[in-house]
C-alpha cells in the first residue's frame, strides 16, 4: 500500500497523540516533525520516533512531504497553513480553521488556486459515539429531528491551566475553544446552519490564575465568557447552544441532545470519540445505552488526516474538510455577531453534512 508522507509544525502538547496515533494507520508516514523550539521537536522525534527533527522552513522545504498537520497555536494557524500551502503541500490542521473569517477564506482560496486539499480537527464526530448517534438518525429511530440542545458549562481555564491567558483573548473565549467541537457535531448530525441568533456576556472583567506556576497573576479579560444561541438549520431543526467558563459551580446538563419525532438522543461528548450514548424512545419510559456500532472509541485524534490521506492517495470526498470547518468558524463568529447587533446573523457559508463513517483505516 502507498504511504502519504506528512510533517507536524508544532510539538507542543497535543503533536503526541498525533504522533502516537499515525502509526495506526497504515496509508500514512510521520517522517517529520519541526517547532519555532527546535530541541522540542527534537525531544518529541525520539520520544515517538519521528526520523526527522528540524525547523519549520526545513520541513516545509522537504519535497517527501505531501502532507502537513498544523499543531501550533490559534493565532498561527492561518500562517502556517498558507506557508504549507504555498509549499505545494496538503495541510490539515488543529482547530480552529484561523480566527478570522478572512483568515479562514484565505486558506480556502490557497488551496483553491494550487489545486490541494485543506482538512481540520475537530475529528471527534468520526468517532464511535457520534458515528452511531449520526447512523441511528439515519435509519429513522428517533424519527424526523425537531430540535436539539448543546451544552459547554465550566468554571474557567485559569483554575488549571498552567499559562490560561489566551483564552480570555481574541479568538479565545468558550466559544471558540470549545465551539468546534459541539457545532462539527451538530453539523456532521442535522446538517448545515442558515441562521443564528446570539446573546453574549463578560460576567467577570478580571480574572486571577489559581494554577501554577503563575498563580495570582490577573488576567484582564476581552471576549465573553458566556454565550447562548439559538441555531436554525437549514433542515429546519432548532437548536440551541451555551457555552460558558463562567459556572464556578459546575453543570449537570448533558452536552447533546437531539429531539425527534419518535425518540430523543443523548449524544456523548463530543470532545471525545466514544460513548455513553443513549436513546429514549416514544412508547418507553427512560433511556437505554445503546452499545457503539463503530471503531475509535478510543482517543483517536488523527483520523481525520487518515481520512483525508485516503482522498489524496485514492480520489473521493474526506470528512473533516476545510469548508465544514470554514462553516463552523463563521457561525462561532455569528454568535458574537449577532450579539453585537441585536438581529440574527444569516449564514454566508453552507456546506455538505460529512457523509457517514463506513470504512476501518486502522490496520
Amino acid at each position: 500500500m502507498k504511504k502519504l508522507k506528512i510533517g507536524i509544525i508544532g510539538c507542543g502538547n497535543i503533536s503526541s497523540i498525533y504522533m502516537e496515533n499515525c502509526s495506526n494507520f497504515p496509508h500514512i508516514e510521520l517522517i517529520a516533525c519541526a517547532d519555532l523550539d527546535v530541541q522540542r521537536a527534537h525531544s518529541q522525534a525520539e520520544k515517538f520516533g519521528v526520523p526527522i527533527a528540524c525547523s519549520v522552513n526545513e520541513l516545509l522545504s522537504n519535497p517527501e512531504i505531501e502532507l502537513v498537520i498544523n499543531l501550533t497555536i490559534p493565532k498561527a494557524h492561518a500562517k502556517v497553513c498558507i506557508q504549507a500551502l504555498e509549499s505545494g503541500k496538503h495541510v490539515y490542521t488543529e482547530k480552529p480553521l484561523a480566527v478570522t473569517r478572512e483568515e479562514g477564506r484565505n486558506i480556502l482560496e490557497t488551496a483553491k488556486k494550487r489545486n490541494l486539499l485543506v482538512g481540520s480537527a475537530p475529528d471527534t464526530f468520526l468517532g464511535a459515539g457520534i458515528q452511531t448517534a449520526i447512523h441511528l438518525i439515519e435509519q429513522g429511530e428517533i424519527g424526523v429531528p425537531i430540535g436539539a440542545s448543546a451544552f459547554m458549562i465550566c468554571r474557567g481555564h485559569e483554575h488549571w491551566h498552567p499559562d490560561p491567558a489566551f483564552y480570555y483573548d481574541f479568538g479565545g473565549g468558550p466559544m471558540f475553544d470549545m465551539g468546534p467541537y459541539y457545532l462539527t457535531a451538530l453539523v456532521a448530525l442535522l446538517g448545515p446552519i442558515k441562521r443564528i441568533s446570539g446573546f453574549t456576556r463578560i460576567s467577570y472583567p478580571e480574572r486571577t490564575v489559581l494554577s501554577q506556576p503563575k498563580a495570582g497573576t490577573k488576567i484582564e479579560v476581552s471576549t465573553p465568557t458566556h454565550i447562548s444561541g439559538v441555531i436554525d438549520f437549514t433542515s429546519g431543526v432548532i437548536g440551541n447552544i451555551t457555552t460558558s467558563f463562567d459556572a464556578f459551580g459546575g453543570s449537570s446538563l448533558p452536552p447533546i441532545e437531539i429531539y425527534g419525532s419518535e425518540g430523543t438522543l443523548l449524544v456523548p461528548d463530543p470532545n471525545t470519540f466514544g460513548g455513553p450514548l443513549k436513546i429514549r424512545k416514544r412508547e418507553e419510559n427512560e433511556f437505554k445505552e445503546v452499545p457503539l456500532a463503530y471503531g475509535y472509541a478510543q482517543n483517536s485524534r488523527g483520523l481525520g488526516v487518515a481520512d483525508m490521506a485516503k482522498a489524496i492517495l485514492e480520489g473521493g470526498h474526506y470528512r473533516a474538510n476545510g469548508e465544514l470547518a470554514y462553516h463552523v468558524l463563521e457561525a462561532m463568529h455569528g454568535f458574537h455577531d449577532s450579539s453585537d447587533s441585536g438581529n440574527h446573523y444569516i449564514m454566508e457559508s453552507t456546506c455538505e453534512r460529512p457523509q457517514s463513517v463506513t470504512f476501518e483505516l486502522q490496520k
